[in-house]
């Protein structure tokens, strides 16, 4: 993996330029998008269904869902010998409540007992239990804010608090050859339906612009314009499936979507021939939040309010000094001191102040309890999200705010900050994705139309992807066409088309810069987060005088 990547938005600037009359674009073609190769089709003489058989087991896979599965019918669950039973599955993100534990046992030494009376089980599943928390089988369970939007009102729980965000936890892995998201289009990944994995390369397909198709079965051709998912019964299957997959010399599979420590396994076992493309190291949309069963939450507020205050007190003792705890979150998840402290790198532990600026939606330098939520709304589509409800039904924030007025917490500060491999400005290399967003500009002017609905909603996806990625710049870079040259020539000769060369210059850093003062002005962009130049006629994309008329965003972001 590159040390740095970055994220590239090519926005379209309509307008006139004074050399000629603008008028709306024709989308540009995906970058690096290819068709299926021949090695996704069948070899001459033999049907698709024989080459798939020979190559993937159909056991491997799981049956696509076209709909949301269905959840248990909600009940309030009950405690037992005033012992709080909750379920969690092997992370580094759930340090914090195993430190405040003391490990998985209920033991009268935790924090949750000797501040607030009563005894925490953690017990830790990979499985899906969204039925047994929603019946009752269970008080609490930990997921992430995607996953809330896509079971909807069925799901009868409720969010008092944030555990923190993945750090680099999930992960895009694909085939060498394979340099940007754009690239996976008419290509076939493997992942876990329903979960963060398929929501990261879901909201990564959505910004490179490429619809997601979900295949039934490898049997089924994909789609030449799409990008094409199947499913295995969890993210650690569909990483092992594509690295059985690559080291046989298959194509069929373009890569996976999966979660750490399997990224690096199926990276380092390919021999080279798969590497990771991206993760969510400094692409902040995998939050992990607390989620506690409606009916207990209501019955049992005080014990709900212990588990908040234990969940952020042991955020804070992994936070202050991870070291004395390693032993102790290691044996919970079996792992050696060296892999505990690996995976510890890979989370952000969320305090007080990071929590309640995650639900307000004040927190600039991350994504937001809303803005996550309803990028999942988006992503997944009305397709499979048919009747979505607000957000704003899961939470009770009560709890975090009580423990706001006490004081108990008063000298944290937020600390969210980019992960740096190295120091430096970003460099130039391949981008991670790329995308055209068009702007109208009025004709013969620098300013933009402030009244286009369309406009303010492009200002507001550029000032979200900058929140989502902490440390991520966009460097605006103006252009307008060449389309007069010649004529300027033939009025001025060379020493004019020098002069109205220095004019576009100068033309086009004013549509870029507009774009910039906009972004401080209206939505409070660090200035530093932000460059403007203007290039004039002299980087032409083609012969195209449409598509020449622009101003390019180049997103850079940390990888």
């Amino acid at each position: 993996m590159t040390t740095k990547g970055k994220i590239v938005l090519t926005l379209l600037i309509l307008g006139v330029l004074g050399f000629g009359v603008w008028k709306w674009l024709p989308q540009l073609t995906s970058q690096g998008s290819n068709p299926p190769t021949a090695s996704q089709t069948s070899a001459p003489g033999q049907t698709r269904t024989e080459s798939v058989t020979a190559t993937v087991q159909a056991a491997e896979l799981v049956e696509t869902q076209s709909e949301v599965p269905k959840l248990a019918a909600s009940g309030a669950y009950q405690p037992k010998d005033n012992t709080v039973e909750i379920e969690l599955s092997e992370y580094a993100g759930y340090a914090g409540l195993i430190v405040a534990n003391g490990g998985l046992a209920p033991n009268e030494n935790s924090a949750f007992f000797k501040k607030h009376g009563f005894k925490l089980a953690i017990k830790l599943s990979e499985e899906e239990s969204w039925s047994a928390l929603n019946s009752g089988k269970m008080a609490a369970s930990a997921t992430t804010a995607d996953v809330l939007a896509i079971y909807g009102r069925q799901f009868q729980v409720v969010v008092p608090a944030q555990i923190g965000f993945s750090r680099g936890a999930d992960g895009v892995v694909v085939r060498s050859d394979i340099k940007r998201i754009n690239q996976l289009k008419g290509k076939i990944l493997a992942t876990a339906q329903f979960t963060e994995a398929e929501f990261f390369i879901r909201y990564l397909a959505q910004e490179a612009g490429l619809g997601i198709n979900m295949l039934p079965d490898l049997k089924t051709a994909p789609d030449a314009d799409k990008l094409n998912l199947v499913f295995c019964k969890d993210a650690f299957a569909a990483g092992d499936l594509f690295l059985r997959e690559v080291k046989a010399g298959r194509n069929l599979l373009a890569g996976c979507v999966t979660w750490a420590p399997k990224t690096t396994e199926v990276a380092e076992g390919s021999g080279g021939k798969a590497h990771v493309l991206t993760t969510s190291k400094n692409l902040l949309i995998v939050a992990d939040v607390l989620i506690v069963n409606k009916g207990f939450a209501q019955q049992n507020p005080k014990m709900v309010a212990g588990l908040v205050e234990g969940l952020l007190e042991g955020n804070r003792q992994v936070r202050d000094n991870p070291t004395p705890w390693l032993d102790l979150i290691g044996k919970a998840f079996k792992w050696d001191r060296t892999e505990t402290q690996a995976e510890l790198a890979k989370v952000h532990l969320s305090n007080l102040p990071e929590n309640l600026a995650f639900f307000s939606g004040a927190i600039d330098a991350a994504g937001s309890f809303g803005g996550i939520y309803q990028s999942a709304v988006f992503a997944y589509g009305s397709a499979i999200l048919k009747d979505p409800v607000d957000g704003d039904r899961f939470l009770d924030l009560a709890h975090l705010k009580a423990i706001e007025q006490a004081g108990t917490f008063k000298d944290q500060k937020m600390a969210i900050a980019p992960i740096r491999s190295t120091d430096g400005a970003p460099v130039e290399g391949d981008p991670l994705l790329s995308k055209d967003i068009r702007f109208l500009f009025a004709p013969n002017s620098a300013n933009l139309d402030i009244t286009n609905q369309d406009n303010l909603k492009n200002l507001d996806s550029i000032k979200r992807l900058l929140q989502v990625s902490p440390g991520s710049i966009v460097l605006l870079r103006g252009h307008v066409d060449n389309s007069m040259v010649e004529e300027f020539r033939k009025r001025g000769g060379e020493a004019f088309v020098r002069q109205m060369a220095l004019k576009s210059i100068d033309f086009s850093k004013q549509r870029a810069n507009e774009i910039k003062r906009l972004l401080i002005e209206k939505h409070g962009i660090d200035t530093k987060r932000l460059d403007a130049v203007g290039r004039g006629w002299e980087e032409p994309l083609g012969t195209d005088n449409d598509q020449n008329r622009r101003v390019e965003a180049q997103w850079f972001t940390l990888e």
